[in-house]
């Protein structure tokens, strides 16, 4: 009976997983680290990781929202404008992304890789 159980927790884990993954790469853009620098400059640089990871280095002109502070913090996103998003890797960015989208925002493009792949200018 455990095993039952245990398999029924996990095909819902790999359920959700897939679901979050399908449903962020459909409202999201995903932009390697050369598209990302050629846009993140006319648009919202946002590092979603926390304080003390972004204190440790960022992309140049990043600002630091973290993502569990986001739902707070939204009104200081314009809507209007393109959002980039970063964090260590990519999945903080995705699940800020997703919560983004549903409060209307459109333009969201994530950093493939996150900061752990960067190799551009960082601020520290």
């Amino acid at each position: 009976m455990i095993l039952y159980i245990l398999i029924a927790i996990l095909v819902l884990m790999i359920g959700y997983y897939l679901y979050t993954y399908f449903k962020t790469r459909k409202l999201v853009t995903m932009l390697t680290q050369d598209e990302f620098i050629k846009g993140y400059r006319k648009a919202q640089l946002i590092d979603v990781r926390e304080p003390n990871e972004f204190e440790r280095g960022r992309i140049r002109g990043a600002r630091n929202i973290p993502l569990t502070q986001l739902k707070q913090s939204m009104a200081a996103i314009r809507p209007d404008k393109p959002v980039y998003l970063y964090c260590q890797n990519t999945g903080r960015s995705s699940r800020a992304a997703l919560m983004l989208a549903k409060h209307n925002y459109n333009h969201l493009f994530i950093l493939q890789g996150g900061f752990k792949k960067w190799t551009g200018k960082v601020d520290s």
